[in-house]
Parts: structure tokens; C-alpha cells; sequence
């Protein structure tokens, strides 16, 4: 131990000081080194700090509520499209996702203000779903809807799980549309059952999960 320390130029003065002195400057570095990566490491724990913070943005699929005080002939329940947009009174198309709930009422009241006496519009959120498809080896295949965020494995234990007889875990497909292109992502789902993989693939409204068939010889 004395000639690995005294071959190293960093720990080498260390090898001075008084061994229960060494000990304490140690074991209070070990302790810092293990806050510093405990929090951040920790499989979710980013995504609660950030949802503490972050303000909703609204997505497809989110139904909303606009009034307009003074004039409620044009309040109305509309539910964000999948190309993003509604439909109003008056003004016709605006597009509503990726906005929180306070722009797309500043919008609007631009929008409205030539139209309406009173200058107030109120955006709540009614109700927010994820519709998303599961299909392929899974015992209940069709549409999924929630209204939380969900994975790609959770959106396969409410399609009823796995068949097992017949799944490929390993290599389970999410087809996302993203503008003018269609995206696959690969994933490995056996290694999401074991906990064995990092954070969860998050899906997005319309999403499709399939679960292929293992490859067999007859």
C-alpha cells in the first residue's frame, strides 16, 4: 500500500497525514461524490423536478374550454387536432399545441379584441387524453386511451400485456408521425420488465406500439 502511494504524485502527500485524519477528509468526499449522483441518477427523478416548474403545454388530443365574458355565444368546447390546431368562431383555424393555457388566451384576445366588447378570454383545460394503438403480440390489440403521461410498456400492460407465446421483446416498435415523416424508434422491453433499462420511452399522442412475433421454424 506504502509503494502504490508513494508512486502516485496526487496521493502521495496524502500518505503524511495522520491515518484517522486521512479517513475523515475520505469518507467526507465519498459522501458529497454520492449526493452529487444519487438525485440525478435516480430513474425519474429529472422529469418531477421539471414538472414542478415547467408551466402545461397543450398538446393533440387535450379538450379546452374558451369563454369569452360578455360574449357567450362564442364560447365553445374544442379538442386539439392532430395536425395541433382548432376551430373558433369567427377566427377559424389557430393552431393551439405547444402553447401553455396563457399564450394561446393572449392569441386569442388579439385575435378577438376588433370582435368582442369585453377584452377577456379564458383557456382552461377540460379534460387531457393520449390516444395511442397497440398492436401486434399483445393479448388486447387497439386504441389506448389515458389521460397521464404513459410508456410504451405501460401502454402494452393495458392492451392486456404480452402474449407470451409469441412476443419479441427485444424488439418492439413505436411508429411516431413527426410532421412530414414517419419515425420508428426500436426498443427492448424485456430489458424495461427486468428494470434493468434506463428512463422509460415516453409516447406521444397517436403513437403506435407494436410488438412483433418471435421468429420461428416450422
Amino acid at each position: 500500500m506504502k509503494k502504490f502511494i508513494s508512486k502516485n504524485p496526487f496521493l502521495a502527500p496524502w500518505a503524511k497525514l495522520p491515518w484517522l485524519l486521512l479517513f475523515i477528509v475520505v469518507f467526507a468526499l465519498a459522501g458529497c461524490q454520492t449526493d452529487e449522483f444519487g438525485d440525478s441518477s435516480r430513474p425519474g427523478s429529472g422529469v418531477s423536478k421539471q414538472s414542478q416548474t415547467e408551466p402545461v403545454t397543450l398538446r393533440e388530443g387535450d379538450t379546452l374550454n374558451i369563454s369569452l365574458p360578455g360574449s357567450s355565444s362564442l364560447d365553445t368546447s374544442q379538442q386539439i387536432r392532430t395536425d395541433g390546431k382548432i376551430v373558433l368562431p369567427l377566427i377559424g383555424e389557430v393552431v393551439a399545441a405547444g402553447k401553455t393555457p396563457e399564450e394561446l388566451q393572449n392569441e386569442l384576445l388579439n385575435l378577438y379584441k376588433s370582435q368582442v366588447a369585453v377584452k377577456q378570454v379564458t383557456v382552461t383545460v377540460q379534460s387531457s387524453t393520449i390516444p395511442v394503438y397497440v398492436t401486434g403480440a399483445v393479448l388486447r390489440p387497439g386504441p389506448v386511451t389515458v389521460n397521464h403521461q404513459i410508456s410504451a410498456l405501460d401502454a402494452v400492460m393495458e392492451a392486456g400485456g404480452f402474449d407470451y407465446t409469441r412476443a419479441n421483446l427485444r424488439a418492439v416498435v413505436v411508429v411516431r408521425q413527426e410532421k412530414d415523416r414517419t419515425v420508428r424508434y426500436k426498443l427492448n422491453l424485456k430489458k424495461a420488465l427486468a428494470g434493468s433499462e434506463g428512463e422509460p420511452f415516453y409516447l406521444k399522442p397517436y403513437d403506435i406500439v407494436y410488438v412483433p412475433e418471435r421468429f420461428t421454424w416450422f
